[in-house]
């Protein structure tokens, strides 16, 4: 049987080294691990490792082979075992994983307690370089906010707006989806719902009215919370409110240190 020529391997006189090659844009079912258990949801990969400059190319069907292998829910620990089994699989020293995908939480109204699902855009990512492991976690968490300047200044009412707050943060231990969430949606004028009915309506609307926050005290007050947690490294707080008086949003960041 004749070999195939393996082009990849090859050797590549141009001396210029790559930080990232790899695929983006692979779908696959995955099974998070969270706080609440597992949950199954379609995520988004984006896998690449450092090429030498003496390489030609990498191996593209090792990065999907390493997928379709997975086997156990994703957690810390597995990303970051699945981060190094990539770099041994392609034989680099440096990579990066990051999967985005929708996480569903179930949530009951303030009153009824009628229960219904709320979903949220997560982010993570596991990358490996110079022998040291990163993990990131970026959760996107909408919210109510009301303006304050609308209420103090009106005879009856307050203009407010959904927010998106997205919080990006790097840890040295486990940090779970909902810990985020919980704190991010503690510090909103008020929480997001996926079903509610009238009594349910007339207390967020009343909640709202009487919790009125800035963009700039979301990001601060987020900020404080996550400031406080030890295991958190570093992080970017971002808030974009969406007005209902404007054609435009109001936008706010903090990033620590």
């Amino acid at each position: 049987m004749d070999t195939i020529a393996d082009v990849q391997s090859s050797v590549d006189k141009r001396n210029m080294p790559i930080n990232q090659v790899g695929v983006k844009g692979l779908r696959l079912p995955l099974c998070i691990m969270s706080a609440a258990g597992e949950q199954h949801t379609i995520a988004d990969l984006t896998m690449t490792v450092a090429l030498p400059a003496e390489q030609k190319g990498t191996h593209m069907s090792r990065f999907v082979e390493l997928m379709h292998s997975q086997q156990v829910s994703i957690d810390f620990a597995a990303l970051k075992e699945l981060t190094a089994s990539m770099l041994q699989k392609l034989q680099a020293t440096a990579g990066k994983i990051s999967m985005r995908f929708p996480f569903f939480r179930r949530k009951q109204a303030p009153v009824t307690a009628i229960s219904s699902l709320l979903d949220y855009e997560v982010k993570l990512c596991g990358e490996i370089k110079d022998g040291i492991y990163q993990h990131t976690l970026q959760v996107m968490i909408p919210v109510t906010s009301l303006c304050p300047c609308s209420k103090e200044i009106s005879a009856y009412g307050a203009h407010n707006q959904r927010s998106h707050v997205t919080v990006t943060l790097q840890s040295c231990e486990a940090v779970m989806i909902e810990e985020i969430i919980d704190m991010v949606e503690k510090q909103g004028s008020c929480q997001l719902y996926g079903l509610l009915k009238r009594p349910d309506e007339k207390y967020v609307t009343e909640y709202a009215y009487d919790n009125p926050k800035f963009v700039e005290d979301m990001v601060r007050d987020v900020a404080t919370a996550l400031k406080a947690d030890p295991r958190i490294q570093s992080f970017t707080v971002e808030s974009e409110n969406f007005e209902s008086i404007h054609n435009h949003s109001a936008y706010a960041l903090i990033q620590y240190p």
